[in-house]
């Protein structure tokens, strides 16, 4: 499948992920946010650039329980748990952070 945003013809899987995570800048996640009806707060980017990291540094994906104590950790508790990433990301936080992050699906997710 293709994104189109702006000029840009970016390649994504089936489910609307980034197939080349190099794509990603700050205009994508807006428009993949758009199309998943998410308006992108401050809170918002805390997470996916949380997730950005987390991924260059450890180079996979954590499962959702270790996502919710990594962004605690580092984050704070206030932050890290699932309902106040539920807020952000309703249907599933780590699937759609990942996907604004221009990160690939995790494994564990639907």
């Amino acid at each position: 499948m293709v994104l189109m945003v702006g000029e840009l013809s970016l390649e994504t899987t089936d489910q609307g992920f980034l197939a080349n995570r190099l794509d990603w800048n700050e205009v994508v996640a807006m428009h993949l946010a758009r199309q998943e009806n998410i308006t992108l707060t401050d809170q918002h980017w805390e997470i996916i650039l949380f997730i950005r990291s987390y991924y260059d540094q450890y180079k996979h994906l954590p499962n959702t329980r270790v996502f919710i104590k990594a962004i605690a950790l580092t984050l704070g508790g206030d932050k890290g748990n699932s309902r106040y990433l539920h807020r952000l990301f309703p249907d599933a936080p780590l699937k759609y952070a990942c996907k604004l992050a221009g990160l690939p699906k995790p494994p564990n997710c639907l």
